[in-house]
């Protein structure tokens, strides 16, 4: 829709770290649509720094932790960071709580209708998954907003129950075939999935995920009440420093009792993930809003603001339509390099498209969310 009210990118008063944070995000997730990662991860590139980067760039096969694993918590993490942001700013407009309320809950059902409806694109068929961003925020969203009215202690003692209740019920469930907690697709979740869609996910991913992963949006509602608060930005990062570094070494050490299993959300996995949001969060509230390097943090900026729209359209295999007609350039122009290279620059062209079309909605003031 045409917002003529949209916010200049770097007003003083507006976290910018968290525009930074959800672009850097969303950046990163589209650039997977345009096959980039794959392709530095050619087997043509043994050896080279190249794959290396392309390695981390990819889910680890099952236990185990990779970047790439670490960028739906992120993105659900700072989800909970602007929801504290919102709800503060829609009650200082004198919103009353059921307004919001309902607002929460037509947009968790648009979020999880949304994530459903993608999964029926590919097999032209309707197919009830609800493993990808959309749909688990369709449930951690709500979860997050009916608790962050909450004392943060009983917060973090629902995060924390969730991750309890995901561990007993995978190492105790009995239905044969699917009593083996941490082998693929013999698992609770697998169970689940079989149960609501008649089908596993290819990557052994499940849909119950979303009960484990409400864990990143509480914490990210809380590190934004932190955010919020009338502390020092120094004692702010300090805190977020001191639990990310705590999270992080403890979900290492809970590995010997439960792999890192991001496919299913271990609970290694989600604390030591949320530990790595809460530096990322940190990380990028110190250099943008206390060091105020801001210019170039607006490049992802841009992608942030319509975060919605450009990830549907790349989810949807819009990223096609714009890489077929850059493929014939970037050929001419980097064939000689080697038909690697040539794959590479062509992916690298249909990032920078789907930039612009970011940028293009930016300059009309035209903001899609819901």
């Amino acid at each position: 829709m045409k917002n003529p009210a949209l916010p200049a990118l770097s007003p003083e008063g507006r976290l910018m770290s968290l525009d930074f944070f959800r672009g850097f995000t969303m950046f990163l997730l589209i650039g997977e649509s345009t096959l980039l990662y794959e392709h530095l991860r050619d087997p043509r590139l043994a050896g080279t720094i190249l794959q290396a980067i392309g390695t981390q760039l990819d889910h680890h096969p099952w236990a185990g932790l990779r970047f790439w694993d670490l960028v739906q918590p992120f993105f659900m993490f700072v989800v909970g960071v602007a929801l504290a942001f919102s709800v503060a700013k829609r009650e200082a407009h004198g919103e009353k709580r059921a307004q919001i309320t309902r607002h929460i809950v037509v947009r968790s059902l648009v979020l999880l209708l949304l994530g459903w409806a993608l999964y029926c694109i590919g097999p032209g068929r309707i197919t009830f998954r609800f493993q990808n961003v959309l749909a688990q925020l369709g449930v951690t969203y709500p979860i997050a907003y009916f608790l962050m009215r909450r004392r943060p202690r009983t917060q973090i003692a629902w995060s924390f129950s969730f991750l309890i209740l995901t561990e007993i019920i995978y190492r105790i469930f009995w239905v044969s075939g699917y009593n083996q907690p941490f082998v693929p697709d013999h698992n609770f979740g697998s169970w689940v999935d079989m149960l609501i869609s008649g089908e596993l996910s290819s990557g052994h991913w499940v849909s119950f995920n979303a009960i484990p992963t409400a864990a990143h949006t509480v914490w990210g509602v809380l590190a934004g009440q932190w955010l919020m608060s009338g502390r020092t930005p120094k004692s702010k990062i300090a805190r977020l420093t001191a639990l990310g570094t705590a999270g992080a070494a403890a979900g290492y050490a809970l590995t010997a009792v439960s792999p890192m299993i991001k496919r299913i959300c271990t609970s290694s996995f989600v604390v030591a993930s949320g530990g790595f949001c809460l530096l990322a969060l940190a990380l990028s509230y110190w250099t943008i809003d206390v060091r105020k390097h801001r210019k170039w943090a607006i490049f992802f900026n841009i992608v942030g603001l319509n975060s919605l729209f450009i990830y549907l359209f790349t989810e949807s295999g819009g990223t096609s339509w714009v890489a077929r007609p850059v493929q014939p350039f970037t050929l001419e122009l980097f064939g000689r390099m080697g038909e690697s290279a040539a794959e590479i620059f062509a992916s690298l062209g249909a990032w920078a498209v789907l930039w612009l079309m970011c940028y293009w909605l930016y300059k009309n003031r035209i903001l899609i969310k819901i």
